[in-house]
């Protein structure tokens, strides 16, 4: 049963950064708590709902394009309705002004709700960025 909850949580995620990566953040939406919370790196600030945490994708989606993306070191655990999942990412990208590596731990918290799961809190931690300014 656990490995069954294991692999559910694992597609959600899956189905989350796969939204993003292929330029269609609104695919996350029903993935997403109405609630959820996206807590700044370093614990500096916070975003709570669905809309806003959408909204904060889709301007990334709109404005920045992304050159390199690896996740490593998937972790999962479920605790009768809760999961969290995190994993290592090194991402580049570029904007119109800079180009930027992130390195770090995203880190997100899923309850099951109506047999479905949904995310319901995410936040990044470990975080280093390198930012180069273009010419």
């Amino acid at each position: 049963m656990t490995s069954n909850l294991v692999a559910e949580v694992h597609s959600t995620m899956v189905a989350i950064n796969r939204a993003w990566r292929e330029n269609q953040p609104a695919k996350m939406h029903d993935h997403l708590h109405p609630d959820i919370t996206m807590v700044f790196p370093g614990f500096n600030g916070s975003i709570v709902g669905r809309d806003v945490l959408l909204a904060s994708f889709i301007e990334f989606c709109s404005n920045a394009r992304v050159l390199e993306y690896q996740e490593s070191d998937e972790q999962i655990q479920v605790v009768d309705q809760v999961a969290f999942v995190s994993f290592r990412f090194n991402m580049l990208y570029e904007r119109a002004s800079y180009r930027e590596r992130s390195i770090g731990r995203d880190l997100w918290a899923f309850a099951r709700i109506n047999d479905k799961w949904l995310a319901i809190w995410r936040t990044m931690v470990d975080l280093k960025e390198d930012r180069q300014t273009q010419k």
